[in-house]
């Protein structure tokens, strides 16, 4: 699956560096046996030194250049390829969830997704998990499924929610409504 641009940019927009998995979760293991087959995998990082150069691209996007540096700590990518289309174990996506949410992570997922999609995806399943220290968001992980590709992109930062509607408009970033009213999920999700 090719990484869409517009989840990559609206990821390096975001704020960046590898975000540790939730407590002693070992999550490329997770991910590893999470599908029924094996499967060929690539991976890129960058660091914040990396990142310091997307610095004039944030402050070009809105993002006051001050708070751009800040705001980008790091970001690693990993793709999954499998040779045929892929059985996701839904125990282990619970086990995942479970282990993020233990670790104080929010996880936001497409409620229109049904039981059978989500282990044998026909359109694409996304699962987002955002950590906060207070209101500013410190990691952001997006995990993607379909027929025969697997992503997980993590990110590490320091971003105030309002920056996301800042940079909205540009980067490919759906333009957001800054009257929207966001409520939080219950507890339960």
């Amino acid at each position: 699956m090719k990484l869409r641009p517009a989840l990559f940019i609206l990821t390096l927009s975001a704020a960046v560096a590898i975000a540790q998995p939730p407590g002693n979760f070992d999550l490329h293991s997770s991910l590893m046996n999470l599908a029924d087959q094996p499967a060929s995998h690539t991976a890129f990082s960058f660091d914040r030194s990396e990142l310091q150069i997307a610095q004039n691209l944030l402050a070009s996007g809105g993002l006051d250049p001050n708070h751009a540096a800040a705001a980008l700590t790091g970001i690693a990518v990993d793709n999954y390829h499998y040779p045929r289309p892929a059985f996701y174990t839904p125990e282990t996506m619970a086990s995942i969830i479970a282990s993020y949410h233990a670790a104080g992570w929010k996880h936001l997922v497409n409620a229109n997704q049904t039981p059978a999609n989500t282990a044998q995806p026909h359109s694409t399943v996304t699962d987002l998990w955002l950590r906060f220290a207070g209101p500013d968001i410190t990691g952001i992980t997006v995990l993607t499924r379909s027929r025969q590709d697997m992503s997980i992109v993590q990110v590490t930062c320091e971003l105030r929610p309002l920056d996301l509607v800042h940079l909205s408009g540009h980067f490919g970033i759906p333009k957001v409504d800054p009257n929207a009213v966001m409520v939080p999920a219950p507890d339960a999700r």
